[in-house]
């Protein structure tokens, strides 16, 4: 990510990391919190970038000098980065980032620190951190990331200047898709199935997201057409196309946006829809479908998507489904 990027996607946070450098108000301890894809990561590296340039001392990262180039590979000797080993970060870690942090920097007056997944750390490493936390070194400046707030001890939430990054609008990682050369159709769903950029350009680039579109009209038009006919595809192409909860979770994504277009086709909102092909198939179900009905179809399918956590068979969720969508149509 840009200094420019984060500027757009997080204006906030750039302000914020700004105003903490030229005021020399810099914390010893910030909390970078929000969804996956909103930039934690890459704002942290901005940070440290702006407090380490050689070149500019108070405007943007060069990305160009020697501690630009050397934080972005990792090898800067006073930046330094934790990561989960194995499904969390041990005490031992938090220990062995102490001892790196009683020695001199090596190169400069400050020493920085990241914390990547924070929420992931062990009852012991949080303490050994809390008891870091609260006798900071000078010039020492901690950046601990995570997902999930609520999973930090409150000690250590408490100590900590939160950042909260915000979701990225739909319109902005349309945009970036559509900059990237992806096709219109699987851009703007792309860019709803998620709000993290490097994914959103991840799957509209694969050709497995493409099929699942495809699959998932075919079951709408099966839909509207006869209950075996809707199992044929559910049996045929579902089942065999989504074979996991997160593929599963994708496809019926897919099929509540769908179902979405059909109610902008009743509201005369046309120019909002994400399936245009679609539209002729759109314009023969207005007459069929009340306002009422839809907002009953996709209760069902966001019913499903709860039932999706719950270890369910995905056979029976999706036939039980299909005989929720049908029920009501003009076609049963």
């Amino acid at each position: 990510m840009s200094w420019e990027a984060l500027e757009t996607n997080q204006p906030h946070v750039a302000r914020m990391i700004v105003n903490s450098i030229r005021k020399e108000r810099v914390a010893h301890a910030y909390l970078f919190e929000g969804q996956k894809g909103t930039g934690k990561k890459e704002a942290a590296l901005l940070f440290a970038k702006r407090l380490f340039c050689l070149t500019n001392v108070y405007g943007e990262p060069c990305e160009i000098c020697a501690n630009c180039r050397r934080i972005q590979s990792g090898n800067h000797p006073d930046v330094h980065l934790v990561s989960p080993d194995g499904n969390s970060i041990k005490k031992q870690q938090i220990e062995q980032l102490q001892e790196e942090f009683t020695k001199t920097a090596v190169e400069s007056s400050r020493k920085l620190y990241i914390i990547e997944h924070a929420d992931q750390m062990t009852v012991q490493a949080a303490n050994s951190l809390l008891k870091f936390l609260e006798e900071p070194s000078v010039k020492t400046v901690a950046i601990l990331l995570t997902e999930q707030l609520h999973r930090i001890l409150p000690t250590i939430v408490s100590r900590c200047q939160v950042v909260s990054f915000h979701p990225l609008p739909t319109e902005r990682i349309y945009a970036y898709l559509q900059q990237q050369g992806v096709a219109r159709e699987l851009a703007i769903l792309a860019a709803r199935v998620t709000n993290n950029l490097e994914e959103a350009l991840r799957l509209s680039q694969d050709d497995w997201f493409a099929q699942a579109r495809k699959i998932v009209i075919q079951l709408y038009e099966a839909l509207n057409k006869q209950y075996v006919q809707a199992l044929l595809v559910i049996q045929q192409h579902w089942l065999t196309h989504f074979t996991n909860k997160e593929q599963m979770n994708i496809g019926l994504d897919l099929l509540l946006y769908l179902y979405k277009d059909l109610l902008y086709v009743l509201l005369g909102e046309e120019q909002k829809i994400a399936y245009d092909d679609c539209m002729n198939e759109f314009q023969r179900s207005r007459f069929l479908y009340s306002e009422k009905q839809i907002a009953q179809h996709m209760r069902a399918i966001l019913q499903a998507k709860a039932r999706l956590h719950t270890n369910m068979n995905p056979q029976l969720l999706m036939e039980q489904l299909v005989l929720q969508l049908q029920e009501g149509s003009a076609f049963v």
